[in-house]
């Protein structure tokens, strides 16, 4: 497993009963987690001083409760800063667990020692974007939520990239994939966090088990002449790491390189276990 180990503005305090106990920055958030399906003793004094509460309801979906929280706060990786917000689906903006992924991402990057173009695609709120641009490669960010877009733009000014080589857009992510093996562009390196289900800007229907194994080859035909990274994220259930590894392996069959996969995670202070979050297929070149 991948482990998210190196964060000081967040942890996983606790988790029990289908439940994390998490710590944003200085603020404390309860939120609904299908992989707690543990029950143990909620010991720690957190749970009875929280500054908001996810309530998932048995219909679906489910809503805010909020004790002391403001709008918006702020939270540091390292070089990076994120601007927070609850918004709907117990989201806050940011999925702490990608943090392995962008240690790996900047890695990569800076190991190469000569200019490199990232193709961003499912971009969301550009952690992935500005771990790369804070390393000094060029990068595309697309994604199909114009609001998406807006707030990866705040969080690269906040992180001071404001003038960092970054083409952001708002666009269906098969069809600019498309466009650019038309045009010629190349990229050397890859990174997609698809969603299990989506629709694009103008509609376009996304559904993972049948839309992403033609993206990763579609993005094949886009790669540089010596591709330095392909990055596959998903938090899809049943989309387990070999899979993730097998259509990396056999997408990129035509480049030296070695492919893995994990699931990444957490740790959880409290009892020394490490959460599950999803799960992540990397290849790299040798």
């Amino acid at each position: 497993m991948w482990i998210a180990d190196q964060w000081k503005d967040y942890e996983v305090i606790d988790c029990s009963a289908g439940e994390k106990l998490e710590r944003w920055g200085r603020f404390i958030l309860l939120r609904p987690d299908p992989q707690v399906i543990w029950n143990t003793p909620k010991t720690d004094r957190h749970w009875k001083h929280l500054n908001a509460h996810y309530h998932r309801s048995a219909k679906g979906g489910g809503e805010w409760e909020f004790f002391d929280l403001p709008n918006q706060w702020d939270v540091h990786y390292k070089a990076l800063t994120f601007h927070l917000k609850p918004f709907s689906f117990k989201h806050t903006g940011l999925f702490p667990e990608q943090a392995a992924n962008w240690d790996w991402i900047a890695d990569k990057i800076q190991s190469a020692r000569r200019p490199v173009r990232v193709l961003n695609l499912f971009a969301y709120t550009g952690g992935a974007t500005l771990a790369a641009a804070k390393s000094g490669a060029e990068v595309t960010h697309v994604d199909a939520s114009k609001g998406m877009v807006s707030w990866a733009k705040e969080n690269a000014l906040a992180s001071g990239l404001e003038n960092a080589p970054i083409r952001w857009l708002v666009d269906d992510c098969m069809k600019f994939v498309e466009r650019e093996i038309r045009r010629g562009r190349l990229y050397d390196a890859v990174i997609m966090d698809p969603p299990s289900y989506g629709r694009g800007p103008k509609g376009e229907i996304w559904k993972i088990e049948d839309a992403v194994y033609p993206l990763i080859q579609s993005c094949t035909k886009i790669l540089s002449a010596q591709p330095l990274f392909f990055l596959v994220n998903s938090y899809t259930t049943g989309l387990q790491p070999a899979v993730l590894a097998y259509m990396l392996g056999s997408a990129m069959k035509d480049f030296d390189g070695i492919t893995d996969a994990q699931e990444i995670g957490l740790p959880v202070s409290s009892s020394k276990l490490i959460l599950p979050c999803g799960a992540s297929g990397r290849w790299s070149r040798f």
